[in-house]
């Protein structure tokens, strides 16, 4: 049932662009795996082996910091509608940070949101889809704006402070690479 691509083609690639949610996967060497769910208008397929999501200021930053140490980065997108499937994209991640060259062409992709932390690109080595079929059904019903809001009323400076205590680091002590 599964099958295995060396690149998004055009079906692939609207199925990523229709998904409200997707999951992010990173494990540094050692110390926790992380897995986080994504969702809101950020994530874009630059080209058929790379993608890039915006990440936006949370209570972690341990994809950063896994990012930091090797790289290793999984895409996960399920179908949660009528027609099943899951599809898994496998490749180096690097993060990319407002000091960075690129990245006020990289943010013009996305919408403006106050709290936007860093920019993942993913070089896309493999993608994989499988059935879905034990996936439920389950129906959107809207986005949520409490991050937005949150990050809104910090304003920039609030945010950037945010990161100096929260998100210089990972739970296992490891360097995120904001500043």
């Amino acid at each position: 049932m599964a099958e295995f691509f060396d690149r998004l083609d055009a079906k692939l690639i609207e199925f990523i662009e229709q998904q409200h949610i997707y999951f992010i996967g990173t494990a540094g060497a050692d110390g926790h795996v992380n897995v986080s769910p994504k969702g809101m208008d950020s994530l874009r397929v630059l080209d058929a082996n790379t993608v890039a999501w915006l990440n936006l200021t949370g209570s972690g930053n341990e994809t950063a910091a896994h990012v930091l140490e090797n790289g290793r980065m999984t895409i996960m997108f399920c179908s949660f509608d009528k027609q099943p499937l899951i599809l898994r994209l496998y490749g180096k991640a690097r993060a990319m940070h407002q000091r960075d060259a690129g990245w006020d062409e990289l943010l013009a992709q996305f919408p403006a949101y106050t709290g936007a932390r860093n920019i993942f690109t993913l070089d896309m080595e493999m993608a994989q889809t499988s059935c879905g079929y034990a996936v439920p059904l389950y129906e959107l019903q809207g986005e949520r704006h409490t991050l937005t809001k949150w990050a809104d009323n910090k304003g920039r400076d609030g945010i950037e402070e945010y990161w100096r205590e929260k998100n210089q680091a990972s739970i296992d002590g490891k360097e995120t690479g904001i500043f």
